[in-house]
């Protein structure tokens, strides 16, 4: 993997951590579930896949939550607001991020597989970009100044990771389906 790419993945990373993260409670950020499936998950895309579905599932239900839906009796966000949730949102992308970082500096990993990380992470940064613009609205209607400022971060961590994910794929060796791909279009 070239060494470049490597450097500016980490530097790209860095500028969106070193900022405060925005922890707002105490509350681990994972399920158990979660978590026992990151540990089982060996292979980089598998995992970055889980970190994502839990990413996303904590943006749907902080929006749920403000539209007043309540959650059921042994949901595992039974007691996390929508402050919560963003803090969790932001928690496990920097997790994923920090993953995606570590299998690069640990070398030997398939290319394929941080290939289909990074189109992953791409494709789960735009849709969640579009979740937090209505996250952002609620939050600016209800006057929820800490969500407001939780999702503004959310939205920052996002748009490091789309475009890291983007130069990522920029600089990886075109695999031959996505040359197919590019060729069909």
């Amino acid at each position: 993997m070239p060494r470049t790419f490597l450097l500016f993945l980490i530097s790209a990373l860095l500028v969106f951590l070193v900022a405060a993260s925005p922890s707002v409670s105490g509350k681990e950020f994972l399920t158990e579930k979660e978590i026992e499936r990151i540990q089982e998950a060996q292979v980089i895309d598998e995992r970055i896949k889980i970190y994502l579905e839990a990413a996303s599932l904590r943006l749907k239900t902080a929006e749920e939550r403000l539209y007043g839906k309540e959650s059921l009796e042994g949901d595992p966000f039974e007691f996390f607001s929508p402050e919560d949730l963003l803090d969790g949102y932001y928690r496990i992308l920097r997790s994923a991020m920090f993953n995606l970082d570590e299998a690069f500096q640990k070398g030997g990993v398939d290319p394929v597989k941080v290939r289909e990380a990074l189109k992953e992470l791409k494709k789960r940064t735009e849709s969640a970009g579009k979740d937090l613009e209505i996250l952002k609205k609620l939050a600016e209607e209800k006057q929820k100044e800490e969500l407001w400022n939780l999702v503004n971060q959310a939205i920052d961590i996002t748009g490091g990771a789309h475009d890291g994910a983007e130069s990522g794929l920029a600089r990886l060796p075109a695999q031959p389906s996505d040359k197919k791909k590019d060729k069909d279009r």
